[in-house]
Protein backbone atom coordinates (compact mmCIF):
# COMPACT_ATOMS: atom_id res chain seq x y z
CA UNK A 1 0.00 0.00 0.00
CA UNK A 2 1.36 3.64 -0.95
CA UNK A 3 1.01 5.82 1.78
CA UNK A 4 0.25 9.29 0.57
CA UNK A 5 0.88 12.50 2.17
CA UNK A 6 -0.77 15.59 1.05
CA UNK A 7 0.25 19.36 1.62
CA UNK A 8 -1.89 21.95 1.43
CA UNK A 9 -5.78 21.86 2.81
CA UNK A 10 -7.90 23.47 0.64
CA UNK A 11 -8.19 22.22 -2.53
CA UNK A 12 -5.71 19.25 -1.14
CA UNK A 13 -8.42 18.20 1.12
CA UNK A 14 -11.35 18.96 -0.96
CA UNK A 15 -10.01 17.67 -4.56
CA UNK A 16 -6.93 15.62 -4.05
CA UNK A 17 -8.23 13.50 -0.94
CA UNK A 18 -11.31 11.67 -2.55
CA UNK A 19 -9.41 11.90 -6.10
CA UNK A 20 -6.78 9.15 -4.45
CA UNK A 21 -9.24 7.59 -2.25
CA UNK A 22 -10.22 6.26 -6.03
CA UNK A 23 -7.25 4.40 -6.35
CA UNK A 24 -6.84 0.74 -3.83
CA UNK A 25 -3.47 0.89 -4.56
CA UNK A 26 -2.66 3.94 -1.97
CA UNK A 27 -3.66 5.53 1.15
CA UNK A 28 -3.95 8.82 2.11
CA UNK A 29 -2.08 8.45 5.92
CA UNK A 30 -1.19 12.72 6.61
CA UNK A 31 -1.96 16.37 5.61
CA UNK A 32 0.01 19.39 6.30
CA UNK A 33 -1.06 22.99 7.06
CA UNK A 34 0.54 26.37 8.77
CA UNK A 35 -1.29 25.18 11.70
CA UNK A 36 -1.02 22.18 13.70
CA UNK A 37 -3.67 22.02 15.75
CA UNK A 38 -6.58 23.19 12.77
CA UNK A 39 -4.56 20.38 10.68
CA UNK A 40 -5.10 17.90 12.97
CA UNK A 41 -9.03 18.69 13.23
CA UNK A 42 -8.94 18.49 10.02
CA UNK A 43 -7.55 15.38 9.40
CA UNK A 44 -9.57 13.60 12.08
CA UNK A 45 -12.60 15.09 10.34
CA UNK A 46 -11.33 13.32 6.71
CA UNK A 47 -10.39 10.36 9.09
CA UNK A 48 -6.75 10.74 7.67
CA UNK A 49 -4.48 9.07 10.33
CA UNK A 50 -1.73 12.29 11.00
CA UNK A 51 -2.03 16.13 10.31
CA UNK A 52 1.21 18.26 11.00
CA UNK A 53 1.42 21.55 11.07
CA UNK A 54 4.68 21.68 9.05
CA UNK A 55 5.28 20.40 5.33
CA UNK A 56 8.73 18.72 6.10
CA UNK A 57 7.56 16.46 9.08
CA UNK A 58 5.06 15.46 6.55
CA UNK A 59 7.45 14.73 3.39
CA UNK A 60 10.21 12.89 6.35
CA UNK A 61 7.26 10.98 8.11
CA UNK A 62 8.07 7.20 6.84
CA UNK A 63 4.84 6.22 6.59
CA UNK A 64 4.42 9.02 3.68
CA UNK A 65 5.80 7.20 0.30
CA UNK A 66 4.59 9.96 -2.23
CA UNK A 67 3.90 13.61 -1.68
CA UNK A 68 0.77 15.61 -3.29
CA UNK A 69 1.35 19.42 -3.32
CA UNK A 70 -1.48 21.98 -3.31
CA UNK A 71 0.02 25.40 -1.96
CA UNK A 72 0.50 28.31 -3.49
CA UNK A 73 3.19 28.33 -6.52
CA UNK A 74 5.56 30.12 -4.77
CA UNK A 75 5.60 27.21 -2.09
CA UNK A 76 6.04 24.03 -4.06
CA UNK A 77 9.61 24.15 -5.56
CA UNK A 78 10.99 23.52 -1.84
CA UNK A 79 8.90 21.11 -1.12
CA UNK A 80 9.13 19.26 -4.07
CA UNK A 81 12.52 19.42 -4.43
CA UNK A 82 13.08 18.40 -0.74
CA UNK A 83 10.56 15.29 -1.45
CA UNK A 84 12.13 13.96 -4.49
CA UNK A 85 15.41 14.23 -3.03
CA UNK A 86 14.35 11.52 -0.33
CA UNK A 87 13.37 9.11 -3.23
CA UNK A 88 9.50 9.96 -2.82
CA UNK A 89 6.97 10.62 -5.92
CA UNK A 90 5.46 14.05 -6.27
CA UNK A 91 2.07 15.44 -7.72
CA UNK A 92 1.74 18.87 -7.77
CA UNK A 93 -0.36 21.64 -8.61
CA UNK A 94 -0.32 24.26 -11.56
CA UNK A 95 1.92 26.09 -12.30
CA UNK A 96 5.01 24.58 -11.12
CA UNK A 97 6.57 27.50 -9.37
CA UNK A 98 6.83 31.47 -9.16
CA UNK A 99 9.09 31.62 -11.69
CA UNK A 100 11.49 29.57 -14.13
CA UNK A 101 14.37 29.29 -11.33
CA UNK A 102 11.85 27.47 -9.23
CA UNK A 103 10.34 25.66 -12.44
CA UNK A 104 13.83 24.39 -13.30
CA UNK A 105 14.74 23.04 -10.17
CA UNK A 106 11.80 20.93 -9.70
CA UNK A 107 12.59 19.83 -13.07
CA UNK A 108 16.06 19.03 -12.70
CA UNK A 109 14.88 17.33 -9.33
CA UNK A 110 13.17 14.86 -10.98
CA UNK A 111 15.40 14.32 -13.72
CA UNK A 112 18.19 13.64 -11.08
CA UNK A 113 16.36 11.35 -8.93
CA UNK A 114 14.47 9.49 -11.65
CA UNK A 115 11.15 9.57 -9.64
CA UNK A 116 7.52 9.40 -10.69
CA UNK A 117 6.09 13.32 -10.92
CA UNK A 118 3.37 14.99 -12.75
CA UNK A 119 1.59 18.44 -12.64
CA UNK A 120 -2.13 18.68 -12.47
CA UNK A 121 -3.02 19.49 -15.72
CA UNK A 122 -6.95 17.89 -15.61
CA UNK A 123 -8.92 19.65 -18.75
CA UNK A 124 -7.64 16.90 -20.91
CA UNK A 125 -8.14 14.41 -19.31
CA UNK A 126 -12.26 15.14 -19.90
CA UNK A 127 -14.05 13.00 -22.05
CA UNK A 128 -15.11 15.70 -24.47
CA UNK A 129 -11.35 17.16 -24.74
CA UNK A 130 -10.45 13.90 -25.41
CA UNK A 131 -12.87 13.16 -28.43
CA UNK A 132 -11.63 16.75 -30.35
CA UNK A 133 -8.30 15.94 -29.97
CA UNK A 134 -8.90 12.50 -31.56
CA UNK A 135 -11.27 14.05 -34.29
CA UNK A 136 -8.22 16.74 -34.91
CA UNK A 137 -5.44 14.28 -35.16
CA UNK A 138 -7.76 12.64 -37.55
CA UNK A 139 -7.98 15.47 -39.66
CA UNK A 140 -12.36 16.75 -39.14
CA UNK A 141 -11.00 20.15 -39.99
CA UNK A 142 -8.15 19.48 -42.10
CA UNK A 143 -4.79 21.67 -41.89
CA UNK A 144 -5.52 24.25 -38.94
CA UNK A 145 -5.57 27.85 -39.48
CA UNK A 146 -6.40 29.61 -36.35
CA UNK A 147 -7.80 28.99 -32.77
CA UNK A 148 -9.75 31.40 -30.78
CA UNK A 149 -9.82 31.09 -27.37
CA UNK A 150 -12.42 33.00 -24.89
CA UNK A 151 -12.86 32.33 -21.42
CA UNK A 152 -15.01 34.70 -19.06
CA UNK A 153 -16.01 34.07 -16.14
CA UNK A 154 -16.52 35.71 -12.31
CA UNK A 155 -14.51 33.70 -9.96
CA UNK A 156 -14.85 33.50 -6.09
CA UNK A 157 -11.59 35.38 -5.28
CA UNK A 158 -12.63 38.28 -8.06
CA UNK A 159 -16.49 38.22 -6.43
CA UNK A 160 -15.21 38.42 -2.96
CA UNK A 161 -12.31 41.03 -3.79
CA UNK A 162 -9.68 38.90 -2.35
CA UNK A 163 -6.06 39.64 -1.99
CA UNK A 164 -4.33 36.10 -2.75
CA UNK A 165 -2.11 34.43 -5.01
CA UNK A 166 -5.28 33.96 -7.40
CA UNK A 167 -5.83 37.41 -7.57
CA UNK A 168 -2.30 38.91 -7.60
CA UNK A 169 0.05 38.74 -10.80
CA UNK A 170 3.08 38.35 -8.41
CA UNK A 171 4.04 34.99 -6.39
CA UNK A 172 3.50 33.00 -9.81
CA UNK A 173 -0.44 33.58 -9.75
CA UNK A 174 -2.60 36.08 -11.20
CA UNK A 175 -4.52 35.48 -14.55
CA UNK A 176 -1.33 33.42 -16.06
CA UNK A 177 -1.08 31.48 -13.26
CA UNK A 178 -4.46 30.11 -12.00
CA UNK A 179 -5.98 30.03 -15.58
CA UNK A 180 -3.99 30.90 -18.77
CA UNK A 181 -1.60 28.08 -17.49
CA UNK A 182 -4.17 25.42 -18.03
CA UNK A 183 -5.05 27.45 -21.74
CA UNK A 184 -1.08 27.18 -22.84
CA UNK A 185 -0.81 23.39 -21.25
CA UNK A 186 -3.70 22.31 -23.88
CA UNK A 187 -3.59 24.58 -26.55
CA UNK A 188 0.19 22.98 -27.76
CA UNK A 189 -1.88 19.49 -26.50
CA UNK A 190 -3.95 20.30 -29.42
CA UNK A 191 -2.33 22.21 -31.89
CA UNK A 192 1.60 21.86 -30.99
CA UNK A 193 3.98 24.18 -29.76
CA UNK A 194 3.43 27.84 -29.80
CA UNK A 195 6.23 29.92 -31.34
CA UNK A 196 5.67 33.69 -30.79
CA UNK A 197 3.10 35.71 -28.65
CA UNK A 198 1.80 39.29 -27.87
CA UNK A 199 0.03 40.17 -24.00
CA UNK A 200 -1.78 42.58 -22.14
CA UNK A 201 -3.14 42.02 -19.02
CA UNK A 202 -5.74 44.40 -17.79
CA UNK A 203 -5.70 45.31 -13.75
CA UNK A 204 -9.15 45.70 -11.94
CA UNK A 205 -10.45 48.81 -11.69
CA UNK A 206 -10.08 49.27 -7.67
CA UNK A 207 -6.31 47.94 -8.79
CA UNK A 208 -7.23 44.58 -6.48
CA UNK A 209 -5.37 42.06 -8.68
CA UNK A 210 -5.96 41.16 -12.55
CA UNK A 211 -9.00 41.45 -14.34
CA UNK A 212 -8.32 40.51 -17.90
CA UNK A 213 -5.76 39.54 -20.35
CA UNK A 214 -5.15 39.59 -24.59
CA UNK A 215 -2.72 37.24 -26.24
CA UNK A 216 -2.04 37.21 -29.90
CA UNK A 217 -0.61 33.55 -30.58
CA UNK A 218 1.50 31.80 -33.70
CA UNK A 219 1.88 28.07 -33.39
CA UNK A 220 5.23 26.28 -35.18
CA UNK A 221 2.85 24.73 -37.32
CA UNK A 222 1.97 28.32 -38.82
CA UNK A 223 -1.47 28.49 -37.30
CA UNK A 224 -2.70 31.57 -35.58
CA UNK A 225 -4.66 32.05 -32.34
CA UNK A 226 -6.10 34.72 -30.03
CA UNK A 227 -6.89 34.19 -26.00
CA UNK A 228 -9.17 36.22 -23.87
CA UNK A 229 -9.52 35.87 -20.25
CA UNK A 230 -11.24 37.27 -18.00
CA UNK A 231 -12.15 36.14 -13.86
CA UNK A 232 -13.96 39.62 -13.50
CA UNK A 233 -17.11 39.05 -15.95
CA UNK A 234 -20.13 39.27 -14.06
CA UNK A 235 -22.82 36.36 -15.62
CA UNK A 236 -19.86 36.09 -17.87
CA UNK A 237 -20.16 33.63 -21.65
CA UNK A 238 -17.92 31.05 -20.10
CA UNK A 239 -15.35 29.05 -21.87
CA UNK A 240 -15.51 28.28 -25.61
CA UNK A 241 -12.52 26.44 -27.91
CA UNK A 242 -13.23 27.15 -31.80
CA UNK A 243 -10.80 25.57 -34.40
CA UNK A 244 -11.00 26.38 -37.61
CA UNK A 245 -9.32 24.68 -40.52
CA UNK A 246 -8.54 24.13 -44.23
CA UNK A 247 -12.08 21.72 -44.70
CA UNK A 248 -14.09 22.57 -41.13
CA UNK A 249 -14.42 23.67 -37.74
CA UNK A 250 -14.27 22.27 -34.14
CA UNK A 251 -15.93 23.46 -31.18
CA UNK A 252 -15.53 23.43 -27.65
CA UNK A 253 -17.91 25.25 -25.30
CA UNK A 254 -18.94 25.66 -21.71
CA UNK A 255 -21.54 28.58 -20.93
CA UNK A 256 -21.91 26.76 -17.20
CA UNK A 257 -20.17 28.61 -13.98
CA UNK A 258 -18.72 24.84 -13.58
CA UNK A 259 -14.65 24.38 -14.95
CA UNK A 260 -15.16 20.87 -15.74
CA UNK A 261 -18.82 20.11 -15.96
CA UNK A 262 -20.91 21.03 -19.00
CA UNK A 263 -18.69 21.33 -21.83
CA UNK A 264 -20.56 20.57 -25.51
CA UNK A 265 -18.80 19.10 -28.59
CA UNK A 266 -19.89 21.03 -32.43
CA UNK A 267 -18.12 19.78 -35.59
CA UNK A 268 -19.21 20.85 -39.30
CA UNK A 269 -17.46 20.09 -42.66
CA UNK A 270 -16.81 22.55 -45.66
CA UNK A 271 -20.55 22.58 -47.18
CA UNK A 272 -22.50 22.16 -43.75
CA UNK A 273 -24.72 24.54 -42.82
CA UNK A 274 -24.11 24.56 -39.49
CA UNK A 275 -22.44 23.13 -36.21
CA UNK A 276 -23.64 19.71 -35.32
CA UNK A 277 -23.28 18.30 -31.78
CA UNK A 278 -20.93 15.57 -31.40
CA UNK A 279 -22.36 13.04 -28.74
CA UNK A 280 -19.88 12.68 -25.97
CA UNK A 281 -20.60 11.31 -22.34
CA UNK A 282 -18.28 12.85 -19.71
CA UNK A 283 -18.48 11.16 -16.56
CA UNK A 284 -17.97 13.33 -13.91
CA UNK A 285 -20.04 12.03 -11.23
CA UNK A 286 -23.33 12.98 -8.74
CA UNK A 287 -24.06 17.12 -10.18
CA UNK A 288 -23.64 17.96 -6.48
CA UNK A 289 -19.95 16.02 -6.55
CA UNK A 290 -17.44 18.47 -6.82
CA UNK A 291 -16.37 18.36 -10.46
CA UNK A 292 -12.76 18.50 -10.30
CA UNK A 293 -12.48 15.22 -8.84
CA UNK A 294 -12.68 12.72 -11.71
CA UNK A 295 -10.58 14.46 -14.20
CA UNK A 296 -8.19 14.27 -10.98
CA UNK A 297 -8.64 10.95 -10.09
CA UNK A 298 -7.25 10.02 -13.65
CA UNK A 299 -3.90 11.83 -13.33
CA UNK A 300 -3.87 9.85 -9.49
CA UNK A 301 -4.18 6.47 -11.61
CA UNK A 302 -1.19 7.88 -14.37
CA UNK A 303 0.51 8.92 -11.16
CA UNK A 304 0.76 5.01 -9.36
CA UNK A 305 0.54 3.32 -12.34
CA UNK A 306 4.00 5.14 -12.91
CA UNK A 307 5.09 4.79 -9.22
CA UNK A 308 4.97 1.19 -9.31
CA UNK A 309 6.52 0.95 -13.41
CA UNK A 310 9.30 3.76 -13.02
CA UNK A 311 8.19 4.76 -15.77
CA UNK A 312 7.50 8.65 -16.57
CA UNK A 313 4.28 10.04 -15.99
CA UNK A 314 2.46 12.75 -18.14
CA UNK A 315 1.52 15.80 -17.46
CA UNK A 316 5.12 16.07 -16.46
CA UNK A 317 7.33 18.56 -15.07
CA UNK A 318 9.08 19.13 -18.04
CA UNK A 319 5.72 20.26 -19.69
CA UNK A 320 5.11 22.33 -16.42
CA UNK A 321 8.32 24.04 -17.24
CA UNK A 322 7.57 24.47 -21.05
CA UNK A 323 4.05 26.53 -19.10
CA UNK A 324 6.16 28.45 -17.18
CA UNK A 325 8.66 29.77 -20.23
CA UNK A 326 5.22 30.37 -22.01
CA UNK A 327 3.90 32.18 -18.57
CA UNK A 328 7.31 34.39 -18.44
CA UNK A 329 7.20 35.16 -22.61
CA UNK A 330 3.77 36.85 -21.61
CA UNK A 331 4.56 38.64 -18.77
CA UNK A 332 7.23 39.62 -20.44
CA UNK A 333 5.41 40.98 -23.84
CA UNK A 334 3.30 42.90 -21.83
CA UNK A 335 6.03 44.74 -20.05
CA UNK A 336 7.57 45.22 -23.47
CA UNK A 337 4.53 46.04 -25.84
CA UNK A 338 6.30 43.92 -28.67
CA UNK A 339 5.96 40.57 -30.00
CA UNK A 340 7.68 38.05 -27.81
CA UNK A 341 9.26 34.43 -29.79
CA UNK A 342 9.25 31.02 -27.96
CA UNK A 343 11.60 28.73 -29.04
CA UNK A 344 9.63 25.21 -29.46
CA UNK A 345 11.69 22.93 -27.58
CA UNK A 346 12.58 25.60 -24.79
CA UNK A 347 11.72 22.99 -21.97
CA UNK A 348 14.39 20.87 -23.29
CA UNK A 349 17.55 23.19 -23.30
CA UNK A 350 17.58 23.77 -20.03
Amino acid sequence: MIGVGIVGCNYGRAVLLPAFRTDPRCEVVAMAGTDAARTAELARAVNVARGFGDWRSLVEERAVTAVAVAVPPQLQPPIAVHALGLGKPVFVEKPLAADLAGAKAMLEAVRRNGRAAIIDFNFPELATWQRAKAMLDAGAIGRLRHVVVTWNLENQATRLRLKNWKTRGDGGGGLLGNFVCHCFHYLEWFCGPIAGLSARVFPMPDGNGEGSIALALAFASGAGGSLQMSSASLLGSGHRIEFYGEDGTLVLANPTLDYFRGFKLLHARRGDAALQPVHVEDMLGDESADARIIPVSRLVRRFIDAFESGDAASPSFAEGYRVQCLIEAARGAHASGRWTEVPPDREIRT
